[in-house]
Protein backbone atom coordinates (compact mmCIF):
# COMPACT_ATOMS: atom_id res chain seq x y z
CA UNK A 1 0.00 0.00 0.00
CA UNK A 2 1.36 3.40 -1.00
CA UNK A 3 2.30 5.63 1.93
CA UNK A 4 0.47 8.95 2.18
CA UNK A 5 2.46 12.18 1.96
CA UNK A 6 2.43 14.78 4.73
CA UNK A 7 0.05 16.99 2.77
CA UNK A 8 -2.34 14.11 2.05
CA UNK A 9 -2.36 13.13 5.74
CA UNK A 10 -3.17 16.72 6.70
CA UNK A 11 -6.08 16.88 4.22
CA UNK A 12 -7.41 13.51 5.40
CA UNK A 13 -7.38 14.55 9.07
CA UNK A 14 -9.06 17.84 8.20
CA UNK A 15 -11.84 16.14 6.24
CA UNK A 16 -12.46 13.64 9.03
CA UNK A 17 -12.64 16.45 11.60
CA UNK A 18 -15.08 18.46 9.47
CA UNK A 19 -17.25 15.36 8.96
CA UNK A 20 -17.37 14.67 12.70
CA UNK A 21 -18.22 18.33 13.38
CA UNK A 22 -21.04 18.22 10.82
CA UNK A 23 -22.48 15.04 12.35
CA UNK A 24 -22.32 16.55 15.86
CA UNK A 25 -24.08 19.74 14.74
CA UNK A 26 -26.79 17.74 12.94
CA UNK A 27 -27.45 15.63 16.01
CA UNK A 28 -27.55 18.75 18.22
CA UNK A 29 -30.14 20.42 15.98
CA UNK A 30 -32.30 17.30 15.89
CA UNK A 31 -32.05 16.96 19.67
CA UNK A 32 -32.96 20.63 20.17
CA UNK A 33 -36.02 20.27 17.92
CA UNK A 34 -37.21 17.24 19.88
CA UNK A 35 -36.69 19.05 23.20
CA UNK A 36 -38.35 22.49 23.19
CA UNK A 37 -36.73 23.41 26.49
CA UNK A 38 -33.30 23.20 24.87
CA UNK A 39 -34.33 24.97 21.68
CA UNK A 40 -32.05 27.69 20.33
CA UNK A 41 -33.44 31.13 21.26
CA UNK A 42 -34.56 33.53 18.57
CA UNK A 43 -33.26 37.10 18.80
CA UNK A 44 -34.99 39.89 16.92
CA UNK A 45 -34.02 43.55 16.62
CA UNK A 46 -36.99 45.67 15.71
CA UNK A 47 -36.76 49.31 14.58
CA UNK A 48 -40.17 50.93 14.58
CA UNK A 49 -41.75 54.35 15.00
CA UNK A 50 -42.03 55.80 18.49
CA UNK A 51 -45.58 55.86 19.80
CA UNK A 52 -44.99 58.07 22.86
CA UNK A 53 -42.54 60.91 23.66
CA UNK A 54 -41.12 58.76 26.46
CA UNK A 55 -39.93 56.26 23.86
CA UNK A 56 -37.73 58.90 22.24
CA UNK A 57 -36.35 59.94 25.61
CA UNK A 58 -35.48 56.33 26.45
CA UNK A 59 -33.76 55.91 23.10
CA UNK A 60 -31.68 59.02 23.64
CA UNK A 61 -30.71 57.80 27.10
CA UNK A 62 -29.57 54.47 25.66
CA UNK A 63 -27.50 56.25 23.02
CA UNK A 64 -25.93 58.50 25.65
CA UNK A 65 -25.18 55.49 27.84
CA UNK A 66 -23.44 53.68 24.97
CA UNK A 67 -21.44 56.83 24.23
CA UNK A 68 -20.33 57.11 27.85
CA UNK A 69 -19.35 53.43 27.90
CA UNK A 70 -17.29 53.92 24.75
CA UNK A 71 -15.50 56.89 26.33
CA UNK A 72 -15.17 55.28 29.76
CA UNK A 73 -11.57 54.07 29.24
CA UNK A 74 -10.47 57.56 28.19
CA UNK A 75 -12.30 59.12 31.14
CA UNK A 76 -10.70 56.65 33.55
CA UNK A 77 -7.21 57.22 32.14
CA UNK A 78 -7.25 60.97 31.55
CA UNK A 79 -9.46 62.37 34.33
CA UNK A 80 -8.09 60.35 37.23
CA UNK A 81 -4.69 59.66 38.79
CA UNK A 82 -4.17 56.58 36.61
CA UNK A 83 -1.79 58.43 34.25
CA UNK A 84 0.59 59.42 37.03
CA UNK A 85 0.57 55.97 38.63
CA UNK A 86 1.26 53.97 35.47
CA UNK A 87 4.08 56.34 34.46
CA UNK A 88 5.75 55.99 37.86
CA UNK A 89 5.46 52.19 37.77
CA UNK A 90 6.86 52.09 34.23
CA UNK A 91 9.84 54.25 35.23
CA UNK A 92 10.43 51.99 38.22
CA UNK A 93 10.61 48.92 36.01
CA UNK A 94 13.02 50.69 33.65
CA UNK A 95 15.19 51.84 36.57
CA UNK A 96 15.47 48.26 37.80
CA UNK A 97 16.46 47.20 34.25
CA UNK A 98 13.66 44.64 34.23
CA UNK A 99 12.18 44.35 30.76
CA UNK A 100 9.01 42.34 31.41
CA UNK A 101 8.94 41.91 35.19
CA UNK A 102 6.44 42.76 36.51
CA UNK A 103 4.47 42.20 33.28
CA UNK A 104 2.27 44.89 31.80
CA UNK A 105 -0.90 43.18 33.05
CA UNK A 106 0.35 43.37 36.64
CA UNK A 107 1.39 47.03 36.37
CA UNK A 108 -1.89 48.06 34.76
CA UNK A 109 -3.90 46.05 37.30
CA UNK A 110 -2.02 47.61 40.20
CA UNK A 111 -2.47 51.08 38.71
CA UNK A 112 -6.20 50.48 38.25
CA UNK A 113 -6.79 49.30 41.81
CA UNK A 114 -4.72 52.15 43.22
CA UNK A 115 -6.78 54.52 41.09
CA UNK A 116 -10.02 53.05 42.43
CA UNK A 117 -8.70 53.33 45.99
CA UNK A 118 -7.63 56.97 45.61
CA UNK A 119 -10.70 58.02 43.64
CA UNK A 120 -13.19 56.21 45.91
CA UNK A 121 -14.46 59.42 47.61
CA UNK A 122 -14.93 61.09 44.22
CA UNK A 123 -16.73 58.09 42.73
CA UNK A 124 -18.91 57.82 45.85
CA UNK A 125 -19.87 61.47 45.49
CA UNK A 126 -20.82 60.93 41.85
CA UNK A 127 -22.86 57.86 42.75
CA UNK A 128 -24.77 59.59 45.56
CA UNK A 129 -25.42 62.96 43.88
CA UNK A 130 -25.65 62.05 40.20
CA UNK A 131 -26.31 58.40 39.41
CA UNK A 132 -28.83 57.44 42.09
CA UNK A 133 -30.98 60.60 41.78
CA UNK A 134 -31.03 60.18 37.99
CA UNK A 135 -32.11 56.53 38.22
CA UNK A 136 -34.82 57.45 40.73
CA UNK A 137 -36.06 60.24 38.46
CA UNK A 138 -35.30 62.97 40.99
CA UNK A 139 -33.10 65.07 38.67
CA UNK A 140 -32.79 65.64 34.93
CA UNK A 141 -29.97 64.48 32.66
CA UNK A 142 -28.40 67.94 32.65
CA UNK A 143 -28.40 68.13 36.44
CA UNK A 144 -26.95 64.63 36.68
CA UNK A 145 -24.16 65.58 34.27
CA UNK A 146 -23.29 68.68 36.30
CA UNK A 147 -23.37 66.72 39.55
CA UNK A 148 -21.05 64.09 38.04
CA UNK A 149 -18.57 66.56 36.55
CA UNK A 150 -18.20 68.78 39.62
CA UNK A 151 -16.41 66.16 41.82
CA UNK A 152 -14.03 65.37 38.96
CA UNK A 153 -13.38 69.10 38.46
CA UNK A 154 -12.59 69.50 42.15
CA UNK A 155 -10.17 66.57 42.06
CA UNK A 156 -8.39 67.81 38.94
CA UNK A 157 -8.15 71.37 40.25
CA UNK A 158 -6.41 70.08 43.40
CA UNK A 159 -3.74 68.36 41.31
CA UNK A 160 -3.30 70.73 38.36
CA UNK A 161 -0.47 73.24 38.27
CA UNK A 162 -1.37 76.91 38.00
CA UNK A 163 1.02 77.38 35.09
CA UNK A 164 -0.60 74.63 33.02
CA UNK A 165 -4.09 75.84 33.87
CA UNK A 166 -3.22 79.41 32.89
CA UNK A 167 -1.84 78.16 29.57
CA UNK A 168 -5.10 76.56 28.47
CA UNK A 169 -7.23 79.38 29.83
CA UNK A 170 -5.22 81.80 27.69
CA UNK A 171 -5.42 79.54 24.63
CA UNK A 172 -9.19 79.18 25.08
CA UNK A 173 -9.64 82.96 24.62
CA UNK A 174 -11.95 83.27 27.60
CA UNK A 175 -12.22 86.11 30.07
CA UNK A 176 -10.05 85.95 33.15
CA UNK A 177 -12.01 83.73 35.57
CA UNK A 178 -12.71 85.21 38.96
CA UNK A 179 -13.31 81.83 40.63
CA UNK A 180 -12.60 78.22 39.78
CA UNK A 181 -16.25 77.77 38.81
CA UNK A 182 -15.66 80.13 35.88
CA UNK A 183 -12.89 77.95 34.42
CA UNK A 184 -14.25 75.79 31.57
CA UNK A 185 -13.89 72.05 31.94
CA UNK A 186 -12.38 71.88 28.46
CA UNK A 187 -9.39 73.82 29.82
CA UNK A 188 -9.09 71.92 33.09
CA UNK A 189 -8.80 68.44 31.54
CA UNK A 190 -5.76 69.01 29.25
CA UNK A 191 -4.07 71.10 31.95
CA UNK A 192 -4.58 68.26 34.42
CA UNK A 193 -3.18 65.71 31.95
CA UNK A 194 0.08 67.54 31.28
CA UNK A 195 0.43 68.25 35.01
CA UNK A 196 0.13 64.54 35.72
CA UNK A 197 2.67 63.76 33.00
CA UNK A 198 5.16 66.21 34.47
CA UNK A 199 4.67 64.88 38.00
CA UNK A 200 5.07 61.30 36.79
CA UNK A 201 8.32 62.15 35.00
CA UNK A 202 9.66 63.99 38.04
CA UNK A 203 9.04 60.99 40.29
CA UNK A 204 10.50 58.68 37.65
CA UNK A 205 13.68 60.76 37.53
CA UNK A 206 14.07 60.54 41.30
CA UNK A 207 13.58 56.77 41.13
CA UNK A 208 16.38 56.43 38.59
CA UNK A 209 19.04 58.15 40.75
CA UNK A 210 19.87 55.38 43.30
CA UNK A 211 19.85 52.67 40.63
CA UNK A 212 22.10 54.71 38.33
CA UNK A 213 24.59 55.04 41.21
CA UNK A 214 24.66 51.25 41.53
CA UNK A 215 25.24 50.90 37.77
CA UNK A 216 28.12 53.40 37.89
CA UNK A 217 29.78 51.68 40.86
CA UNK A 218 29.49 48.23 39.28
CA UNK A 219 30.70 49.47 35.87
CA UNK A 220 33.73 51.26 37.34
CA UNK A 221 34.58 48.20 39.45
CA UNK A 222 34.46 45.89 36.45
CA UNK A 223 36.58 48.31 34.42
CA UNK A 224 39.22 48.47 37.15
CA UNK A 225 39.32 44.65 37.25
CA UNK A 226 39.73 44.49 33.49
CA UNK A 227 36.42 42.67 32.94
CA UNK A 228 35.42 44.67 29.90
CA UNK A 229 33.54 41.83 28.23
CA UNK A 230 31.25 41.23 31.21
CA UNK A 231 28.01 43.29 30.94
CA UNK A 232 27.68 45.54 34.00
CA UNK A 233 23.88 45.14 33.93
CA UNK A 234 24.22 41.44 34.67
CA UNK A 235 26.13 42.20 37.87
CA UNK A 236 24.20 45.30 38.97
CA UNK A 237 20.74 43.77 38.55
CA UNK A 238 20.91 41.54 41.67
CA UNK A 239 22.16 44.50 43.73
CA UNK A 240 19.30 46.69 42.47
CA UNK A 241 16.74 44.04 43.38
CA UNK A 242 18.41 43.53 46.78
CA UNK A 243 18.32 47.27 47.50
CA UNK A 244 14.69 47.51 46.43
CA UNK A 245 13.73 44.61 48.69
CA UNK A 246 15.72 45.87 51.69
CA UNK A 247 14.02 49.29 51.66
CA UNK A 248 10.59 47.69 51.07
CA UNK A 249 10.29 49.49 47.77
CA UNK A 250 6.71 48.63 46.87
CA UNK A 251 5.45 49.90 50.20
CA UNK A 252 7.39 53.15 49.83
CA UNK A 253 6.29 53.69 46.23
CA UNK A 254 2.60 53.08 46.93
CA UNK A 255 2.67 55.16 50.11
CA UNK A 256 4.35 58.05 48.27
CA UNK A 257 1.86 57.90 45.39
CA UNK A 258 -1.21 57.89 47.63
CA UNK A 259 0.08 60.57 50.02
CA UNK A 260 1.17 62.75 47.08
CA UNK A 261 -2.29 62.67 45.50
CA UNK A 262 -4.43 62.86 48.63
Amino acid sequence: MMALSHKQKYLTVTLVFMLMLFIWMSQSIVYAESNPILAIPDINIDVSEAQEPEDISSTIQVIMLLTVLALAPSILVMMTCFTRIIIILSFLRKALALQTTPPNQVLIGLALFLTFFIMAPTFSDINENAYKPLVNGEITNEEAFDNAVNPLRDFMLRQVRSKDLALFVDLADVESPETTDDIPTSAIIPAFIISELKTGFEVGFLLFIPFIVIDMVVASTLMSLGMMMLPPVMISLPFKILLFIMVDGWNLIVRSIISGIR
